[in-house]
C-alpha cells in the first residue's frame, strides 16, 4: 500500500468530508430553527424506537449515525427528559437496558418531517433519483469491511 494519494483520492477525500460538513451543519442549523430534537438525540431514539426489546449502550453506540463521544451523559440528559429509560439487563445485573418512552417516541416523530424536509433540501433535491442510488452505493463499498 503507497503512502502516496493520487488526485483523484485527494480530491475524493476533501470533498467527501467537507460534503458531510456542510450537509450535516446545514441540516442542524434547519432543524434546531424549526425545535426540532438535537440530531443525536433524534439518532438515539430513532434507534431505540426500533428495537423495542431494549438496547445495551455498547450496542447503540455501534450504531449511531453520528459520532458520541460523550454517550452516558447524552443518555443521562435523555432520561432526565423523559424520553428514555433504563432498565437493569435481565441476563447481566450489572448491565442496563434502555427504551424509548411514549414521550420519546411523539417527540422523535414530531421530529422526523422537520429532518424530512432539510435532509430533502440540502441532499435529495441536489441529485437526481440515480445519482442518489448511486451516491449510497459508493458511499456503502466505504462502510463496508473489506
Amino acid at each position: 500500500m503507497s503512502d502516496k494519494l493520487s488526485d483523484a483520492v485527494t480530491k475524493a477525500w476533501v470533498r467527501l468530508v467537507r460534503a458531510r460538513h456542510t450537509v450535516v451543519s446545514a441540516v442542524e442549523a434547519e432543524c434546531k430553527a424549526a425545535g426540532a430534537l438535537p440530531m443525536e438525540w433524534y439518532d438515539v431514539l430513532w434507534d431505540l424506537e426500533r428495537h423495542e426489546e431494549g438496547v445495551r449502550p455498547f450496542e447503540l453506540e455501534q450504531r449511531l449515525l453520528f459520532a458520541q463521544y460523550n454517550l452516558s451523559r447524552l443518555i443521562d440528559r435523555l432520561v432526565e427528559a423523559g424520553l428514555v429509560k433504563r432498565m437493569a439487563c435481565p441476563t447481566d445485573k450489572r448491565g442496563q437496558m434502555l427504551f424509548i418512552t411514549e414521550p420519546g417516541k411523539k417527540q422523535r416523530k414530531a421530529s422526523w418531517p422537520h429532518y424530512a424536509r432539510a435532509v430533502n433540501r440540502h441532499l435529495g433535491d441536489k441529485l437526481t433519483e440515480a445519482e442518489t442510488e448511486k451516491l449510497a452505493a459508493l458511499l456503502g463499498k466505504l462502510i463496508e469491511p473489506s
